[in-house]
């Protein structure tokens, strides 16, 4: 009889207790606690024992534990720790169970062993032991957030720096009728003197940043054009590279030619000086070493593309010149050489944006025509591509910041962007859109804070995309640092 009893009740309970020995009531509407609260009264000596000490043997009534509402609590996080009743077993472990999951819920009741594996957990002195929670997406302190380390970390604890703000729109916006739609020219630069060059059909421009002055600098007539501009690092002199293959050089304060130098037999489109030398680069697929001091038009020739030389960078230690060509290769010379050091093959179209670090030496960018659409990064002591990253568009461009370890990027087909990258994790700061032609131009300010586009639109477009330079704290002199010690330069 007890035994169908049990069986209606749905409740495995052990021999000697019945279904009314364990009830559950709810707490009246006037008591102190809320409903989300509940108490258990037990009222068989007998359960009791198992409970608590075997020792007691007189019937108590457990009305004081408040369990909190499961729905606002997190209880799966805490395994329940005890020993071993010595007085019971058996029946006793799956009594335990069946309350724990009464008052628990089921999730707390399937952290311990089912019966007949052992102890259900193994003794330990604390009663609660928390357990490690993994931290849900939406949690401040997900790993998102601190890494992937477990402790919290000095940079975890501080929150993280909010993305820069680059303006969307251009400051300024110039006319310039006639730039060409051409990408294998480089008509736009910004001398050290904060002077604008433009080369706009057969003249060359210049337009003074501090008062907006235009000055024509020249006219080469109807029968040449302007291919290339390319200021000196001082910015007193700039250098013209012309369609019939010339080189020029004038005096830009005085608007007076200085010198003309021959040796290309097509058009002259890219030009880069170093402290001392210029290099021009040509569609007759050569490149020409020219010095000043000496009265011959060339010192030196550089052959190595197979066709048009378009991209052309000296470091900024003057010791290797980085060329790009319409061969899709981008080749390193060493200033003694005549022979490229480093032959680069991986772009697959035309390599005109090249760029060199000011932040590490030998770190050198270049970014592929349409067909490639990459912006590859070399180390060229070895020669390895230590990065490389799709943009979606043809890389017309590519110039490195001065203030922070970022670089822009100007696109072509097509998009027709102006992006900027944080290195060396390419991450994006800003996309920049204005220009409805390929932008192909690209100058920075000698602030390093502006930049100026230039496209087939006929436009010149001043973006500011970089900070300021961060001015170091003045060192306090002291009686070490004024003994008399002098730089020579």
């Amino acid at each position: 009889m007890e035994s169908s009893q049990r069986r209606k009740s749905g409740l495995n309970l052990p021999a000697g207790m019945n279904e009314t020995s364990l009830r559950l009531e709810t707490s009246s509407p006037s008591s102190p606690c809320s409903s989300s609260f509940r108490s258990i009264s037990i009222s068989s000596p007998r359960m009791i024992s198992s409970l608590s000490s075997p020792s007691s043997s007189k019937s108590t009534i457990c009305s004081d534990r408040f369990i909190p509402c499961r729905s606002s609590s997190r209880l799966h996080t805490f395994g329940l720790m005890e020993k071993e009743s010595p007085a019971k077993e058996g029946g006793n472990e799956a009594y335990c169970r069946i309350l724990k999951s009464e008052l628990f819920g089921s999730d707390f009741g399937s952290c311990f062993s089912p019966a007949g594996q052992g102890s259900p957990m193994s003794p330990n002195k604390n009663m609660l032991r928390f357990k490690t929670e993994h931290s849900g997406p939406n949690s401040p302190y997900s790993p998102s957030i601190l890494g992937h380390d477990s402790g919290f970390s000095s940079e975890a604890s501080t929150p993280p720096k909010p993305p820069r703000k680059v303006p969307k729109t251009p400051h300024k916006v110039l006319d310039a009728p006639s730039l060409q739609d051409d990408f294998y020219l480089n008509l736009v630069d910004w001398s050290s003197q904060n002077v604008l060059a433009v080369g706009l059909g057969t003249c060359v421009y210049l337009w003074t940043a501090s008062n907006s002055k235009v000055t024509k600098l020249c006219d080469l007539g109807p029968n040449d054009s302007v291919c290339a501009v390319q200021w000196t690092r001082e910015g007193s002199y700039i250098s013209i590279g012309t369609n019939l293959g010339q080189v020029q050089v004038w005096d830009g304060t005085q608007c007076k030619k200085v010198r003309t130098m021959g040796g290309h037999q097509t058009r002259t489109g890219v030009l880069a000086w170093n402290s001392r030398i210029l290099s021009s680069g040509s569609r007759d697929r050569n490149i020409l070493q020219h010095d000043l001091r000496v009265s011959s038009d060339y010192v030196s020739k550089l052959v190595g593309h197979k066709s048009e030389v378009c991209g052309l960078k000296w470091s900024h230690d003057d010791r290797e010149l980085a060329s790009g060509g319409n061969d899709n290769q981008l080749l390193v010379w060493n200033q003694h050489s005549q022979q490229p050091i480093l032959k680069l093959t991986e772009h697959t179209a035309a390599v005109k944006a090249i760029a060199w670090s000011p932040h590490q030496s030998n770190l050198l960018a270049s970014g592929g025509g349409t067909a490639d659409r990459c912006i590859r990064f070399w180390n060229t002591t070895n020669g390895h591509q230590l990065n490389n990253i799709d943009t979606g568009s043809q890389v017309c461009n590519l110039s490195w910041s001065k203030n922070v370890n970022e670089i822009v990027s100007t696109h072509g087909y097509s998009q027709n962007q102006i992006m900027v990258w944080k290195y060396p994790s390419m991450a994006k700061v800003a996309t920049l859109t204005g220009h409805s032609f390929r932008v192909l131009y690209l100058a920075m300010s000698p602030d390093g804070q502006t930049i100026v586009t230039g496209a087939g639109d006929e436009t010149l477009r001043f973006w500011n995309v970089f900070p300021s330079v961060k001015t170091p704290a003045p060192v306090k002199d002291t009686g070490l640092w004024s003994l008399g010690r002098t730089y020579i330069r």
